[in-house]
């Protein structure tokens, strides 16, 4: 463990100088490019940042795998594996909006060993190592107790092929919708996992992820004692997550074929 210690000290330290350059240049002229749809952007900041965090990697931590959202995969010889996603929230930070963050996991042999989540603009480092618990800003933090559907606050989001597909998430908000307290949409999977994580959230679903968008956020919950459903499916990820009291009922709730 103090080696996976050692990696997230690194990583977060990285994580800042990075996210100071974001916030550097968030106010001034940037260059951003559609990928698949209108409003799956890519920034040059998201290009940038993912540059400096494989090189950082590679420099400390020579032979190590990595997996990331704009380069692809990294091939090495180690048992480990960073997923990274250099800024998810695209869309928000190209826009002005506060909920992006820097999302660096690591796997050791397969599994998730380390997670961290680094908001600039907000100014919160969600952090945890396999084992040791859920950390925001250096304090512990726990998943809500929240009980009653009725009263309980959801965070879900919306594909990019939303408009073209009728598997759109739209059904399943109408199953959910009128018999939750409330629902919020804020553009970040990796920030949405650890609202849930620190119970400012009490549970979340989306559809058609990837994994660099949920590896780091996944862990936090885990540690912070949520539950997690991960399935592999066609076009992606389906995750749902919750406090442990909702999450039977959101499952049989939100019912993927």
């Amino acid at each position: 463990m103090n080696e996976w210690k050692e990696m997230l000290e690194d990583a977060k330290e990285w994580a800042k100088e990075a996210g100071k350059k974001q916030l550097e240049r968030a106010d001034g002229p940037m260059t951003v490019n559609s990928k698949s749809s209108a409003i799956d952007f890519v920034t040059e900041l998201d290009v940038w940042t993912e540059t400096f965090l494989t090189e950082k990697i590679q420099k400390h931590y020579p032979g190590h795998v990595m997996k990331t959202e704009e380069s692809g995969n990294y091939d090495g010889e180690s048992d480990y594996e960073w997923v990274i996603d250099p800024i998810d929230g695209t869309v928000n930070y190209a826009r002005g909006l506060p909920f992006y963050c820097i999302s660096m996991g690591v796997r050791y042999q397969g599994e998730t060993v380390i997670g961290l989540v680094y908001a600039p603009k907000l100014g919160e480092t969600f952090e945890a190592i396999k084992g040791g618990g859920a950390y925001l800003n250096g304090y512990r933090i726990h998943s809500s107790e929240t009980s009653n559907l009725n009263k309980a606050v959801l965070g879900t989001g919306f594909p990019y092929d939303k408009g073209t597909s009728e598997d759109n998430n739209l059904p399943h908000i109408n199953d959910v919708l009128p018999q939750i307290g409330g629902l919020r949409r804020m553009g970040s999977a990796a920030l949405d996992l650890c609202q849930v994580a620190c119970g400012r959230l009490d549970g979340y679903w989306e559809i058609k992820l990837n994994d660099w968008d949920i590896e780091a956020g996944i862990l936090i919950i885990r540690e912070a004692g949520g539950q997690i459903s991960v399935t592999e499916e066609d076009k992606g990820l389906y995750v749902l997550v919750s406090n442990s009291s909702l999450y039977s009922t959101l499952k049989a709730l939100i019912n993927r074929p």
